[in-house]
């Protein structure tokens, strides 16, 4: 099965190439690398249940040490080789991305990268504190996690009893800043949240911020996963369809993660992200890199390839730019297209540690 391949590129063998300027890099299956996740964290202050539930990541679980994690130099450094690899599109994640101290400092250093596209995923917590700073820094775009607009729900979801409308306040202060539209995201979970899907339409409707709900997904081992608590997307689409009326938009590029639907009386679009139930591995141009430096080529891995040590021993650009080229070229990842009990034991990277 070559479902997931554990370190396929070990010191043994030669090491594919990289591209010549201006060429695509493409995997195994043929599709091009074009977008790099960059989990800037561990840490968060919520404990989603979908993510980091409060009984596995409780007050004595231990994080990374700072010296474990990339620093903002390395971090830069790797978006540059990656840039230079075709890459057209970076997105910094955690964990929570806006705890990592100085993290403008950060973007700055990213947005200095030509013909690079930097968006940032918050749970939106500190975006009213860093919205403007970030938007000054270079950031141009922003996607917020956000599960449901009644507090209660909103509580049981991440579970730490942040209020809602901090969050809002966020989302406005994002907005103020001049990152438009907004992105919000809304993981559904059966029992749980799935009544705050039409809410969340009807209040994100004609806002100019774009909501997209996420099929709740069986990612990293703590979770609790079960396909009974996925809703799906065709409910989903169903669900607010009913009432807002809906019709199917083409992608803005090959590859999107997110179905796009755009309510017929032009007043704006809803996405699904439907992993689960529509596979869109065949289209995937994602590598992720971890907060300890470890690049993953699907969001369900079950290990990665160590970047981060040839970063501090010393090795060239073109060392490293050979050595992701390499991971790409061998990639033959198909996760969610072949999703069976096959792949129920598989024990996978934590989301906090990859990012979304």
């Amino acid at each position: 099965m070559d479902l997931l391949q554990p370190d396929l590129l070990k010191p043994e063998g030669k090491i594919p190439p990289c591209p010549a300027p201006g060429s695509a890099l493409t995997d195994s299956r043929g599709r091009r690398l074009h977008d790099l996740r960059i989990s800037i964290t561990d840490r968060c202050n919520f404990r989603c249940v979908y993510c980091m539930p409060k009984e596995v990541f409780g007050p004595d679980y231990a994080f990374l040490d700072r010296k474990e994690i990339l620093s903002f130099e390395e971090i830069a450094r790797v978006a540059r080789i990656f840039r230079g690899l075709g890459v057209e599109k970076v997105r910094l994640t955690g964990g929570e991305p806006l705890l990592r101290r100085n993290v403008e400092r950060l973007v700055a250093m990213l947005a200095e990268v030509p013909g690079l596209d930097l968006t940032l995923t918050t749970n939106g917590s500190g975006l009213r504190q860093k919205a403007q700073a970030l938007r000054e820094a270079g950031l141009k775009r922003i996607t917020v996690s956000l599960d449901a607009l009644d507090n209660a729900t909103f509580a049981a979801m991440n579970d730490v009893e942040f209020p809602v409308e901090r969050v809002f306040d966020g989302i406005e202060a994002a907005r103020n800043a001049g990152l438009r539209p907004v992105k919000v995201n809304m993981v559904v979970k059966r029992g749980f949240n799935d009544g705050q899907i039409l809410p969340m339409a009807r209040r994100f409707k004609g806002s100019g911020h774009i909501l997209r709900f996420i099929e709740y997904m069986d990612v990293g081992a703590t979770n609790g996963w079960r396909m009974d608590d996925v809703v799906t997307a065709r409910e989903i689409v169903d669900t607010v369809n009913a009432v807002l009326p809906l019709e199917p938009a083409e992608p803005n590029y090959t590859g999107e993660v997110a179905e796009r639907w755009r309510y017929r009386d032009g007043s704006g679009e809803i996405g699904i992200i439907a992993s689960v139930t529509q596979a869109f591995c065949r289209d995937c141009t994602r590598m992720r890199l971890s907060t300890e430096g470890r690049l993953y080529t699907c969001l369900f891995a079950t290990e990665g390839h160590d970047i981060k040590s040839l970063l501090r021993a010393g090795a060239s650009d073109t060392e490293i730019s050979a050595f992701v080229a390499g991971v790409w070229h061998r990639r033959a990842d198909r996760y969610s297209e072949i999703r069976t009990q096959h792949t129920a034991g598989l024990r996978r990277i934590e989301m906090s540690y990859i990012g979304g």
